[in-house]
């Protein structure tokens, strides 16, 4: 972990990085490729310690309240987070100043925070994502090994839909020949029917490898799954996307799904419902309560 002096903390869509790297050492992690030009290692955190300074200056010169976003590139609830709580402190301001929040993130570590989630989402608004990928306990310990597994994330959704929270589900990467199987896409499904959340993303059933995040993932092929690196090298070459044979069929158990439960499974609307910042706050307040 190393501490750095960040010249400024949201992109033009208003996405918010604390950190840079992560800990949490999941296989198939597109962070580590090298078109994001990291000069440490990946799991050498970098902290951006003026994180919070940044973002309040940033946020008392908006015109108009807008959604924060965070956990695209770094997961905000790592393991330093524990000891540094600069995510807590953008959330109090993002709540002092009125504005929302959609966060994404794999760890329980969130519920830390669960509090100052409940009053943006009754100020503003609130929407909290969780990335699940593999239903299966075991095979999740190998896969993201060094974050909670898929059961207990399904447990911090109940506990914000509880909580009057809306929450979204990432259902991506699915592995080829690793869990591209009917029962681990079905046992996602079944947890996000459970947990009633508003919405899933999935962009297909596979995954994406380059430069730099293949050479590890195959590493991971090579320690866990042996023989499957090669079989990877046949199929998929250099290929940048990677799609299970399996596709077809479990994109149609995903929206049959879906569309039984009420769940929105049309990526482009569940982007616009991150992005949308509720005119009628009191209103939200009351709608998001059933």
């Amino acid at each position: 972990m190393h501490f750095v002096d960040a010249k400024g903390i949201l992109s033009a869509g208003n996405g918010m990085n604390i950190y840079r790297g992560c800990t949490h050492g999941c296989i198939y992690c597109d962070s580590r490729s090298r078109c994001y030009q990291f000069t440490h290692d990946f799991e050498d955190i970098e902290v951006k310690q003026n994180a919070p300074t940044l973002l309040e200056e940033a946020l008392r010169s908006k015109r108009k309240k807008c959604m924060i976003g965070t956990g695209a590139m770094c997961d905000p609830y790592m393991h330093c987070e524990t000891q540094l709580g600069l995510t807590r402190r953008c959330l109090e301001l993002i709540d002092y100043y009125g504005f929302g929040v959609a966060i994404q993130t794999k760890s329980d570590r969130i519920l830390r925070d669960l509090d100052l989630l409940r009053s943006i989402n009754q100020r503003a608004k609130c929407v909290v994502q969780m990335t699940m990928t593999t239903y299966d306990e075991k095979l999740c310990k190998i896969v993201e090994p060094n974050v909670c597994t898929t059961k207990r994330r399904f447990e911090v959704l109940e506990i914000m839909r509880d909580n009057g929270i809306p929450t979204v589900v990432w259902l991506s990467p699915v592995l080829p020949f690793i869990n591209d199987t009917r029962e681990n896409v079905e046992g996602i499904l079944n947890y996000c029917i459970q947990a009633r959340v508003y919405g899933i993303i999935c962009f297909g059933m596979g995954m994406t490898l380059r430069q730099g995040d293949r050479e590890y993932y195959y590493e991971a092929l090579n320690k866990y799954f042996p023989g499957l690196r090669e079989r990877y090298r046949q199929k998929y070459g250099y290929s940048y996307e990677v799609t299970s044979d399996n596709h077809g069929s479990l994109m149609k158990l995903f929206y049959d799904k879906c569309n039984k439960n009420g769940i929105v499974s049309n990526v482009g609307k569940v982007f616009e419902y991150l992005h949308e910042f509720p005119v009628n706050t009191k209103e939200y307040e009351q709608l998001s309560l059933f």
